[in-house]
């Protein structure tokens, strides 16, 4: 188990709890000082849980959510993005597409998928997937939102990866059936939004969802990176303050002490919350469902003067 920077505390009663087992108060200990820590987190603090190497990632959901899961390759015009995942599944035995950031467990994967930072041809290969499941099978997208960013090198950019992510804007408000958007850790920037257009905008508590990172915010207005904490203060990107800001319509609630300490829990609270998200857009008319998703969208960032 990897400790954060706030878990210092934490940490030592752990090592203690490592050489003495049979300790209960040792344990006891450690619980309530984890429902202490998590009962007060800080923005910053709520950044680097979202972060954390160990969270659940979007092939975890898959392979606790999803049956008969088929994951699809390329976007039919340059190749494939280890970054994105798409592909079939069912969802309480309902067909749905998935789509999702695939960011790595180790070097070698995370090197592999660029950090979960997608390419080009990994959004096409997302729009792609999402027509497919819509029009051939009519049948719901469930996209899992989990990256810094997209890929900012020389080379996405050659491919036009600016206008890979416009082109999915536009395309995800005219999918005709159901969309609903989690996210589960980083919600980084137009990366995240590539795949993030959707009737319902999920979050799960401890995942964090913003313009920009709070370093790179930081390094913009401050002129230092190392003013991350301040600008994480300001970004408004935990999902309470965007619950507030109406950005999100629903907060999965995390076990104190994350998703990377309670994974089962977790992924039951996931699957039903998308289980009621799903049936409350199924409802909708279809007719109706791709005005309300556009008016969600140009709501955001509303606000009076006065």
């Amino acid at each position: 188990m990897k400790f954060l920077s706030f878990e210092k505390e934490l940490e030592k009663i752990y090592l203690s709890i490592q050489r003495n087992p049979k300790d209960e108060k040792l344990k006891e200990t450690f619980n309530e000082k984890l429902k202490e820590i998590y009962s007060n987190l800080q923005p910053y603090e709520i950044v680097e849980v979202a972060r954390h190497p160990e969270r659940p990632h979007t092939e975890d959901y898959i392979s606790n959510l999803f049956t008969d899961f088929t994951e699809l390759h390329g976007d039919r015009s340059f190749g494939d993005d280890p970054a994105m995942i798409a592909g079939i599944g069912r969802f309480n035995g309902t067909v749905v597409g998935v789509l999702g950031h695939r960011k790595g467990r180790n070097l070698k994967e995370q090197l592999e998928a660029h950090f979960g930072m997608a390419n080009p041809e990994g959004y096409r290969k997302a729009l792609r997937v999402a027509k497919l499941v819509s029009e051939k099978f009519n049948a719901p997208i469930i996209s899992f939102l989990d990256t810094p960013g997209a890929n900012p090198t020389e080379e996405a950019e050659e491919r036009c990866i600016a206008h890979a992510i416009a082109t999915n804007l536009m395309e995800f408000f005219d999918i005709p059936t159901p969309i609903i958007v989690i996210v589960i850790g980083e919600g980084g920037s137009g990366g995240a939004l590539g795949i993030g257009i959707g009737d319902k905008i999920l979050m799960l508590k401890y995942a964090i969802y913003s313009v920009i990172s709070p370093e790179g915010c930081a390094s913009i207005l401050f002129g230092n990176a190392s003013k991350a904490k301040e600008a994480a203060n300001s970004l408004k990107l935990t999902a309470e303050d965007l619950l507030n800001l109406n950005v999100i319509d629903k907060i999965i609630e995390e076990p104190l002490g994350g998703a990377h300490r309670f994974r089962e829990e977790t992924f039951k609270n996931v699957s039903n919350t998308l289980s009621m998200a799903l049936k409350e857009v199924t409802l909708t008319e279809r007719k109706d469902l791709l005005k309300m998703r556009k008016e969600k969208f140009l709501k955001m960032g509303v606000y009076d003067e006065r």
